[in-house]
């Protein structure tokens, strides 16, 4: 028998919180995947900046979801962890079969981290109007990460 989860969030606003970092998590991980590949399969004058660049992004995403994950579990609901699941649940498309050209690949990153913000921005009334804390926080992080990241990729775009 499960304990009854009383953290001061009622069930029907942690369930929703949830479901709003469900889909964060799904486009974080949609992302990583994406930005991964992209690591491996750069080529041109650009290489070694790009592979390098992407390696610390993947990276940063990698460490991005467990905390996602665990917050939803907090909030006393199952995480999704399955490619169905995320592709369900992501706003972000499934990386390019065939892998594009180094700037359309920084192109499809912008838009990743700039879809990744909007998720996060979406979740974060219901954090705040639920006196949730945690998730806020956790948001903020990420809103500041993929906004800075998207950042950084645009300028690479700038002739």
């Amino acid at each position: 028998m499960a304990a009854k989860i009383n953290i001061g969030i009622s069930e029907p606003d942690r369930e929703a919180i949830a479901d709003g970092l469900s889909k964060l998590l799904a486009d974080t991980y949609t992302l990583y995947l994406t930005t991964h590949n992209f690591h491996w399969n750069v080529t041109g004058p650009m290489f070694n900046t790009l592979h390098a660049m992407f390696m610390t992004q993947y990276t940063e995403l990698w460490n991005a979801v467990d905390p996602i994950a665990e917050r939803i579990r907090s909030l006393g609901f199952p995480a999704p962890g399955s490619y169905g699941q995320f592709g369900k649940l992501s706003s972000i498309p499934d990386a390019p079969a065939t892998p594009p050209k180094a700037l359309q690949m920084v192109a499809v990153l912008v838009e990743g981290h700039e879809a990744v913000a909007r998720t996060a921005r979406r979740v974060f009334p219901l954090a705040d109007k639920a006196g949730d804390e945690p998730t806020a926080d956790l948001l903020t992080q990420r809103l500041t990460v993929h906004e800075q990241t998207a950042w950084m990729l645009r300028s690479l775009l700038e002739e």
